[in-house]
């Protein structure tokens, strides 16, 4: 892997939390831990840029890559990734750090683990920002998968479902390639390939890169991944109707922690999916009450396309919560 930028240095260690070893990138030191969560395709290096605004303000900023993910353990077992799992691993995590609460920014799978943790362990959480992914209500009738029938074979989340099969797609390119594809989608359509088409394929290859990512960080992911797989990320899609079933017991519960919830207005879906509707409207008040909803100008992955805005909101946030603690 290539050297990077002073400021985005990290010391980097392995951590034993709930029957796994988990790969931990930290940064700054502080009275106040902040826990950086990434999502799919990414590892912990997609938070370079908070981290490294942290711990110039006096922040423990520590991003793990999740179970699957980077340099932690990747069991084999789709049902190894559920949500219990992943707030599991979590909670290992900063019981091993020292901190009884922490501060947490997760974004796509990472937004979804944020969110439960908040759920089963609020006593953890000083308050979360969730970015892309918003914490939506279980269907008590309809299974995950079965609810996304009607997009078809084409959908993204479908195609990830049969073990090896997005694999055996995404090898017929190089690593770099694969990274291209799948983070500089810039479409706001959902994400769905034509009849026949795998959306590995469907996907374009763009001629320049835009100005918030380089050759350099791209290739950083492409090694990571060309290390470890895709099988670990790809089962996070797989354990999707396992964690309906297990999540049951939660129908209907509301996320009591101050959270803010953060989305490019050009994300996938945003318009064309109803989540706009959705992060706008009761339904979503009603589950988190305690909500602030900020809409960017930007895509999936806003953390590094608007990484100076985004940093922005989270201090923004975390000082808002401390000044109310005082009071």
């Amino acid at each position: 892997m290539a050297s990077l930028p002073f400021e985005y240095e990290v010391s980097h260690s392995r951590v034993r939390t709930n029957g796994i070893w988990m790969h931990v990138a930290e940064k700054g030191e502080g009275p106040h831990l902040v826990l950086l969560l990434h999502g799919f395709p990414q590892t912990w290096y997609a938070w370079r840029h908070q981290m490294a605004f942290l711990a110039a303000r006096g922040f423990r900023a520590v991003a793990p890559d999740l179970r699957g993910f980077g340099d932690s353990d990747s069991p084999l077992s789709p049902a190894a990734y559920t949500i219990p799992h992943l707030v599991g691993d979590l909670v290992g995590l900063l019981d091993h750090l020292g901190h009884r609460q922490a501060f947490v920014v997760g974004h796509d799978w990472g937004a979804v683990a944020g969110w439960f943790l908040s759920l089963f362990r609020p006593d953890l959480v000083k308050g979360l920002v969730a970015l892309s992914s918003p914490y939506s209500p279980r269907s008590p009738g309809t299974r995950i998968l079965e609810s996304y029938k009607p997009l078809g074979d084409g959908f993204f989340i479908t195609q990830f479902q049969k073990p090896g099969r997005a694999e055996r797609a995404f090898a017929r390119y190089d690593y770099l390639t694969v990274m291209k594809k799948l983070l500089l989608y810039n479409k706001k359509e959902i994400l769905i390939a034509p009849p026949g088409m795998e959306i590995i394929d469907y996907l374009e290859t763009p001629a320049t890169l835009p100005s918030w990512i380089t050759e350099e960080d791209l290739q950083v992911y492409a090694d990571k991944f060309q290390e470890s797989g895709f099988t670990g990320p790809l089962n996070y899609y797989r354990a999707m109707d396992l964690n309906w079933e297990l999540l049951g017991p939660w129908d209907g519960a509301k996320i009591t922690v101050p959270t803010k919830f953060m989305v490019g207005n050009k994300e996938h879906g945003f318009d064309s999916a109803g989540a706009k509707d959705y992060i706008q409207g009761n339904i979503f008040k009603n589950l988190v009450p305690n909500v602030e909803v900020v809409i960017l100008d930007g895509h999936r992955f806003i953390h590094e396309e608007r990484a100076q805005q985004v940093c922005d909101e989270i201090l923004n946030f975390f000082h808002k919560l401390s000044i109310e603690s005082q009071l």
